[in-house]
């Protein structure tokens, strides 16, 4: 932690202590790809880390449904038990107007006491239908619930977009098929002299250039594929059945929307510089880890930082770079 200048924070050293522990391979992999390309470790970084790997956010939603789950169950025991009670009642009752009915007694008031202990009965059963229909309707809420809180814990709270949690499960499952021959591919974005940006205009404008990134990689990659926040300022999308060739359209017209959008201060309506962003594509190599398929793709994104910004570099010409180095 002192190595990377991290600061020494609870939620710091949980991260570190996991990291070190080695339980986790998701978090290492994470750690070690942004010390291989000496990503800083800022307050952004740390926090997402931590958030994605060491503190999901349903923990006190599952304490409160589990709670409530229990009083349901309490309820419908309460229910059970007095509809089997009822029913013990109801029969005990009709069992004694047939014991009468053979012993002569007058078959009007036998009929009478009959219809009696039928409506006592309908009234007993509509009053527990009610209770369970009651007990239904919390349930609903509950499910509502638990959906809307696994959903919170697989999103960035700043985009909307998937977070890491989500992005790791989107990519075991998408490789899982992409190791029969369907074709996986990613860009992953990263927005040029950002930190100079947000130096110059504040974290707040920089949280706004981030939420227009993740309008315009929602609206310009497929329903099949998933956006996801990766990290810090950088974006990803992961485009399942698409080659390298289409994810590379893609990705221009990714870049291209970015360059031309306006970004004005809310506070002033101020118009600010044009933004742009440097995106790297790379294509799933059947069998490999899903480290080295991002780690691919990352280089691929330096390199088109490194060659002047503002434009799509795919693995292709991280081949010939390396050929010719």
């Amino acid at each position: 932690m002192a190595e990377q200048g991290i600061p020494p924070t609870p939620t710091n050293f949980a991260i570190w202590f996991q990291y070190f522990a080695g339980g986790q391979d998701d978090l290492r992999n994470a750690i070690d790809l942004l010390i291989d390309h000496n990503r800083p470790f800022d307050s952004k970084t740390n926090q997402n880390l931590f958030e994605t790997y060491i503190a999901p956010k349903v923990s006190a939603v599952v304490t409160s449904t589990s709670e409530r789950l229990h009083g349901l169950m309490g309820a419908a025991k309460e229910f059970l038990t007095t509809a089997i009670a009822d029913n013990h009642s109801q029969m005990q009752a009709i069992s004694e107007v047939a014991d009468q009915g053979k012993s002569g007694v007058d078959p009007k008031a036998l009929v009478a006491q009959l219809m009696n202990e039928l409506a006592r009965a309908a009234t007993r059963a509509t009053r527990l239908e009610a209770g369970f229909a009651e007990k239904a309707r919390e349930l609903d809420v509950i499910r509502d619930s638990l959906s809307k809180s696994e959903e919170r814990a697989r999103t960035d709270t700043l985009t909307g977009l998937a977070n890491r949690r989500a992005l790791d499960e989107f990519l075991r499952k998408a490789q899982a098929t992409a190791d029969w021959g369907e074709p996986l591919s990613v860009l992953l974005i990263d927005i040029d002299h950002f930190k100079t940006f947000n130096d110059s205009f504040g974290h707040g404008v920089g949280d706004q250039v981030l939420r227009l990134m993740a309008r315009v990689l929602r609206e310009k990659v497929g329903a099949q594929d998933l956006p996801a926040r990766y990290g810090g300022e950088e974006l990803i999308a992961v485009l399942p059945g698409a080659d390298l060739a289409a994810c590379t359209e893609t990705a221009e017209r990714i870049r291209r929307a970015i360059a031309e959008s306006k970004i004005t201060r809310r506070s002033t309506g101020e118009v600010l510089p044009n933004i742009t962003i440097s995106i790297g594509v790379a294509q799933y190599r059947s069998g490999e880890a899903i480290a080295d398929f991002i780690e691919r793709c990352d280089r691929a994104l330096y390199l088109a930082k490194g060659g002047g910004r503002n434009r799509v570099v795919t693995e292709i010409e991280l081949d010939r770079a390396d050929a010719a180095s």
